[in-house]
């Protein structure tokens, strides 16, 4: 039996979360979809779409999809529906769980890397957030959940955006793009989605490639002249990270101040993200030593983690991915006789020392 794919959904109250889930739960659609409201014990507040007094309770809609709540262990409401799939009791092809209650994505992703009988019978297909246009801000400001949120996801949707200026919206883009450059941001009216875009997105694939959005790389270079301080006291190239951590200024502040370019921050948020590259081989047996070391000092803080690396000993691109602690990788296609072979990782996570990580990565590879 193929496995099941699972996308999870997670955003702050208002995000438009719950309407989503009203069209996935009641849409004539086609799909046989399981819905798990994640509720951990506290207060439902979709009690329009499901009231139930039960520890658990599975009800079948009337556009074919199965609603499944839960107010203890998500590994328990996984294995009860795929024994009821396998028994012939319940008919779904995927799986959306809504995490309600559970501010934190990362546990939720996590169980489908640590249960091996749920690895059997389930594949994440993505992490999707959704995003209050009108209130991130303030959310990211004083929620380190929202920015987690962020942080963890493959797809961002960005709702109620008619409710702030183009301007306003181009610097939440902006801020966003700085935590996660993984993950493209699309605009959508209160939740109002294709489901076309929600479903299918591999984004948890370990495939050979590391999408990091383009305007990311460009907006940190574009329209430098305007501003004021010295870019060559940085070692590596300002298209390779968000905030320059290890450079002699402080591109929060001396951007807010100096830069004249539309697209200028004062945010300091503790969930950024950094792109390391390197046109030098990795030599194994270090690279695998010096991940180990850092998952295992700073995996909590570690988020979402990718690289598409070029190894000593293989014509073939390595690919590599992490939650947290939980690391996996695998030889992807062998590079292509015309191709550059340049390594490229992407790390996002909170307040994690880039220039401890870039000179130990820089340590990692073949002497030329």
């Amino acid at each position: 039996m193929p496995l099941i794919p699972v996308t999870i959904l997670t955003g702050f109250l208002g995000s438009g979360k719950t309407t989503l889930l009203k069209r996935v739960l009641h849409e004539s659609h086609g799909m046989k979809i399981a819905v798990i409201e994640n509720e951990f014990g506290e207060e439902n507040i979709d009690t329009d779409i499901l009231k139930t007094e039960s520890k658990e309770q599975i009800l079948q809609m009337s556009n074919g999809c199965i609603c499944c709540t839960i107010r203890e262990d998500l590994r328990e409401a996984l294995q009860l529906l795929a024994a009821k799939r396998r028994k012939g009791l319940l008919d779904f092809d995927r799986i959306v769980i809504e995490t309600t209650g559970l501010a934190d994505p990362g546990p939720v992703a996590q169980t489908f890397f640590m249960d091996e009988e749920i690895a059997e019978t389930c594949l994440i297909d993505s992490i999707i957030t959704l995003v209050d246009a009108k209130h991130a801000n303030q959310q990211l400001d004083t929620r380190q959940e929202a920015r987690r949120q962020v942080g963890f996801a493959d797809q961002i949707f960005l709702s109620k955006t008619d409710l702030v200026t183009e301007a306003e919206k181009d610097a939440l883009v902006h801020r966003l793009k700085h935590m996660n450059p993984r993950a493209p941001i699309r605009a959508v009216h209160f939740g109002d989605v294709p489901l076309k875009e929600v479903f299918d997105l591999f984004g948890f694939n370990l495939n050979a490639k590391l999408d990091i959005d383009p305007d990311f790389l460009k907006e940190d270079s574009h329209d430098h002249s305007h501003c004021d301080h010295d870019h060559g006291k940085c070692e590596h190239d300002h298209d390779h990270h968000a905030h320059g951590k290890d450079c002699d200024h402080d591109h929060d502040h001396e951007h807010g101040e100096h830069c004249s370019h539309p697209h200028h921050h004062h945010h300091d948020d503790d969930v950024k993200s950094f792109v390391y590259r390197t046109d030098k081989a990795f030599d194994p047996a270090k690279l695998e030593d010096f991940l180990g070391a850092i998952v295992n000092i700073y995996g909590p803080r570690m988020l979402r983690y990718k690289g598409v690396l070029a190894m000593k000993g293989t014509n073939r691109k390595v690919i590599f991915q992490g939650v947290h602690q939980l690391m996996g990788s695998d030889l992807g296609p062998e590079w292509a006789a015309d191709e550059a072979r340049q390594s490229k990782m992407v790390f996002i996570g909170i307040d994690l020392p880039q220039d401890i990580f870039k000179q130990g990565l820089d340590q990692c590879v073949v002497a030329a």
